[in-house]
C-alpha cells in the first residue's frame, strides 16, 4: 500500500487558496486520522503562482491534470458548469476520485455525473457544495439513514440572509444593504444568483434528492427572491410575531389523491414565528432544519460560505476517499463498495415522486392589501377568502400611509396556492383595491 494520497487541486481563488492552507496548517492531525500522507503534487492555475510551494506542479492545463498518473483525487474548486464539467468527466474517466464545491454543476448535470462515477467505479464527494462548512451532506446521507425524512428548511444562502437581517435590525433598506453586501464581499457585482433564490435552488436541489431519494430536479424548482421585500412588510411582520427569511423548502406531501402527493421543492420569503430556531438565524450565517422520523426537528447551523469554511468541508471529503483508497489496497474490493451512494440511496432505488408544480404547494400566507377607507372594504375581502375555502388566522388594519387609502395585513392558515391565486384575482378587481395584493408564504414549521 503506497502510503501517499496525491491531490490536485483545480483552481486557486479563495477556496483552492483554503485547502491549501488547511492542509499546510493541520498536516500532522490529517495524517494520524488517516494513516497516509496527503500531499498536493499539482494545481491547475491561469498564471504561474511565486506562494506556491515549489515541489507542486503549476498547469494551466485542467485536463491534462485531471488525467495525470501522479494524481489520486481530483478537488474541482474553478466553478462553472462548463470546463467544470468537462474537467471532472475527465477525471472520472481515468479512474479518480473528485472533491467538488460546485452546486450548480452538480444541481444541473449531478445525474449524468454521478452515473458515470458508478460506471468508472469512483466517486464523487460534494459536502462543500452546500452550506459549505457545515456537514449536512454527510448527516442526511448518514447519521439520519434510519429515519425517513418529511421534511426539511434552511437559510442556505448567506447574502439573502445577511440582507434580510441588516433590513430588520437597523431599519435600512434593500438596495442599501445589497450595496454594502457586494462592498464586503458577500455578494457578487452581479447579485441575481443569490438575490433571485437561485444559488438557494441549486442546494435545495441536491438535499432534496439525498432525503427523498429522487434524481436531481433542479428545474422543477420553484424560486423566488427578495429584491421585492420592502421595509414596511419587514416591520408589520415584526409586528404580528414574525421575521421574513429567505428559505428553501423540501416538503414530501402524502394524500389519498394521488394527484396531490409528491414533493415541494420551493424557494421564497417565508413568515416565520420569532422564537422559531431559524428566525434566530443571522447575519452571513446558514442553517438546515431537518424534521424526520423517529428522530424528530434537528438543526445545523454555521459559516455557510468562506475560505476557512469551504475548505473544511473539502478536505472533510477528502478524508473519507483517503479511507475508501486505503480499503481498496488492504482487500482489493472496488472503491465504491465502502462509500456511502452519491444521494444517499442505491441508484436503481431512486424513485419516480413526482415534483408539485407551484400551483399545487400548500403554505401559510401573508397578504397586504391597499384599499380605500370606506365602509365594507374588510368584508368584501373576507368574504372573497372565506368563499375560496381559505381561513383568517389574524388580522392587522394600520393607520392610513396615504390620504384615504389604509393598508389592511391578512394573516391566513394553509391553503393550496391555486386558491389563493383565484382570491388575489377577485380582491384585486374590487373597486376600493388601490394597488397589486403583496403576498409572503407563510410556515409555522411544526
Amino acid at each position: 500500500m503506497s502510503n501517499s494520497i496525491k491531490l490536485a487541486i483545480l483552481g486557486l481563488g479563495t477556496v483552492g487558496t483554503g485547502v491549501i492552507n488547511l492542509i499546510n496548517d493541520n498536516l500532522n492531525e490529517l495524517k494520524r486520522r488517516s494513516g497516509r500522507d496527503i500531499i498536493i503534487t499539482e494545481v491547475g492555475t491561469r498564471r504561474q503562482r511565486d506562494d506556491i510551494d515549489t515541489n507542486i506542479m503549476q498547469n494551466s492545463d485542467l485536463m491534462a491534470i485531471a488525467a495525470s498518473d501522479n494524481v489520486d483525487i481530483v478537488i474541482e474548486v474553478i466553478g462553472g458548469t462548463t470546463l467544470a464539467k468537462d474537467v471532472i468527466m475527465q477525471a472520472i474517466k481515468n479512474g479518480k476520485h473528485v472533491v467538488t464545491a460546485n452546486k450548480a454543476l452538480l444541481a444541473e448535470h449531478g445525474n449524468e455525473i454521478f452515473a458515470f462515477a458508478e460506471e468508472n467505479n469512483v466517486h464523487v464527494a460534494y459536502e462543500a457544495a452546500v452550506a459549505g462548512g457545515i456537514p449536512i451532506i454527510k448527516v442526511m446521507r448518514e447519521a439520519l439513514a434510519a429515519n425517513k425524512i418529511d421534511w426539511l428548511a434552511g437559510i442556505i444562502n448567506g447574502t439573502g440572509n445577511f440582507i434580510m437581517t441588516e433590513m430588520r435590525d437597523k431599519g435600512r433598506p434593500f438596495a442599501d444593504v445589497l450595496s454594502e453586501a457586494q462592498e464586503l464581499g458577500y455578494a457578487e457585482a452581479d447579485p441575481t444568483f443569490d438575490v433571485e433564490g437561485i444559488d438557494a435552488a441549486h442546494k435545495l436541489a441536491l438535499l432534496a434528492s439525498i432525503a427523498f431519494g429522487i434524481p436531481l430536479q433542479f428545474d422543477k424548482v420553484y424560486c423566488e427572491g427578495i429584491t421585492g421585500i420592502t421595509l414596511q412588510d419587514v416591520n408589520y411582520a415584526e409586528e404580528l410575531g414574525y421575521r421574513i427569511k429567505h428559505l428553501g423548502f423540501a416538503v414530501r406531501r402524502d394524500s389519498e389523491n394521488d394527484s396531490d402527493a409528491g414533493v415541494e421543492l420551493r424557494v421564497h420569503p417565508t413568515l416565520i414565528p420569532q422564537d422559531a430556531l431559524l428566525a434566530n438565524v443571522n447575519g452571513v450565517k446558514n442553517a438546515v432544519l431537518v424534521n424526520s422520523h423517529p428522530l424528530g426537528q434537528t438543526l445545523y447551523c454555521g459559516d455557510g460560505a468562506g475560505a476557512g469554511a469551504t475548505a473544511s468541508a473539502v478536505m472533510a471529503d477528502v478524508m473519507d476517499l483517503v479511507r475508501v483508497l486505503g480499503s481498496k489496497d488492504r482487500d482489493d474490493q472496488s472503491n465504491t463498495g465502502h462509500h456511502v451512494p452519491h444521494l444517499a440511496f442505491i441508484p436503481d432505488q431512486l424513485s419516480d415522486t413526482p415534483i408539485l408544480r407551484a400551483d399545487q404547494m400548500v403554505t401559510g400566507y401573508y397578504l397586504r392589501v391597499h384599499a380605500y377607507d370606506s365602509p365594507g372594504v374588510l368584508a368584501d375581502i373576507t368574504r372573497i377568502l372565506s368563499d375560496a375555502g381559505i381561513n383568517i388566522d389574524a388580522i392587522l388594519q394600520k393607520p392610513a400611509h396615504k390620504v384615504g387609502q389604509v393598508p389592511v395585513i391578512i394573516l391566513t392558515l394553509p391553503v393550496v396556492e391555486s386558491q389563493m391565486n383565484l382570491a388575489i384575482e377577485k380582491i384585486e378587481k374590487l373597486e376600493t383595491i388601490t394597488d397589486k395584493v403583496v403576498r409572503i408564504r407563510l410556515d409555522e414549521l411544526a
